[in-house]
């Protein structure tokens, strides 16, 4: 058994004066401890944090093995992200959640992606009027999540360009619902959100071309947004590289990245629900969900509504109980409050998985 002696931030304004664990869940009522050796955990105790945008089993190069993979969740593990959505990888990780020591993955499948409009090697690649057919078998293989590939440059123009016509889109979007799945899409551009948002779409990644007009129907209807922008952060590079070959593209990235914290926040103001994901797993490591919170801060959301976009806002969205009786006792612990000071997201000084202690 084990007390945590708290306070404990059940929610932003909520905060209980103390909890336990008993194999392995969560309890406030205080238990019979006679006989029973009671460890202690002292300081602030908040639900294990999410990752909603992670890629475990992917890098750079595409698919990886089961020790890198193992890695990348542990690496994520102790930094506090005990919860992630992995928004598309080409590996089967579900042996994962055999082991009692990683953290809890809600999976989407394998990108969905136009032919040779994506990173080589991540991706189902297929064209249109095959959309519909995969969007239903990714469904089946996922944990209630689609992920397709909404914009990417196209050479022939040298930008940004959308990936999928509105008829394909809508079919895709009907298929993927019929099997329970909710669908999110990689989109950095402006033009691929009208037919997205028309089609049906759940959630948008990235969201750098997000205009006053899609902010406002993306608002209307409840979709989401996860901005990843610790992964924003490289459009400079990106553009860098593109410049020779595709200067509009390369111009098109920059201006993104400038106003991509005005981006955000004018979503999050206009009621658009804004949650935490640093994309790891691609060009990015593993284990930066407290950087990604820092940057959600840098953009306007305040510490409170910044560390809710990984804690327990984004836990609601994704269905996965908090600190609540009877749940998984999955929670991080910090020397100080966080709404205070989000520094300490950085260190915490005790991570619990399925009520036991992990990390070093």
């Amino acid at each position: 058994m084990t007390r945590l002696a708290g306070p404990v931030l059940v929610g932003p304004d909520e905060v209980r004066a103390g909890a336990w664990v008993v194999g392995g869940r969560i309890t406030f009522e205080r238990p019979t401890s006679a006989g029973v050796h009671e460890s202690v955990v002292e300081g602030w105790v908040l639900p294990g944090l999410v990752d909603a945008h992670s890629h475990v089993g992917l890098d750079q190069h595409g698919p990886v093995d089961a020790a890198t993979a193992e890695q990348q969740a542990l690496d994520d593990r102790d930094s506090g992200a005990l919860l992630l959505r992995d928004a598309g990888s080409p590996t089967d990780t579900r042996w994962i959640d055999e082991r009692e020591d990683l953290p809890v993955i809600v999976r989407a499948g394998r990108h969905i992606a136009r032919t040779r409009r994506y990173l080589r090697n991540y991706a189902h690649e297929i064209e249109p009027e095959q959309l519909p057919a995969m969007m239903a078998a990714q469904a089946r293989l996922g944990d209630g999540w689609v992920k397709i590939v909404g914009d990417w440059i196209d050479r022939a123009s040298g930008d940004l360009a959308p990936c999928w016509p509105l008829d394909a889109l809508t079919a895709g979007m009907a298929a993927a619902h019929a099997e329970g799945a909710r669908v999110t899409a990689h989109c950095f551009g402006e033009e691929c959100l009208p037919d997205l948002l028309a089609a049906g779409i759940d959630c948008i990644e990235h969201a750098t071309g997000l205009s006053d007009a899609a902010l406002t129907a993306a608002a209307a209807r409840g979709v989401p947004i996860v901005p990843t922008l610790i992964n924003i952060a490289t459009f400079p590079q990106i553009a860098a590289q593109a410049e020779g070959k595709f200067p509009v593209y390369a111009a098109h990235m920059r201006s993104l990245h400038a106003r991509r914290y005005e981006t955000v926040k004018n979503a999050f103001d206009e009621g658009v629900p804004v949650f935490c994901g640093t994309d790891a797993g691609g060009s990015l490591p593993h284990g930066l969900v407290a950087s990604e919170i820092a940057e959600l801060h840098a953009a306007g959301l305040s510490r409170v509504e910044a560390l809710g976009a990984a804690c327990w806002s984004a836990r609601s969205w994704l269905g996965r109980p908090g600190l609540v009786e009877g749940a998984s006792a999955d929670l991080v612990v910090y020397a100080t409050d966080p709404r205070d000071d989000l520094r300490v997201l950085t260190d915490p000084r005790a991570v619990v998985l399925r009520g036991n202690q992990v990390g070093g």
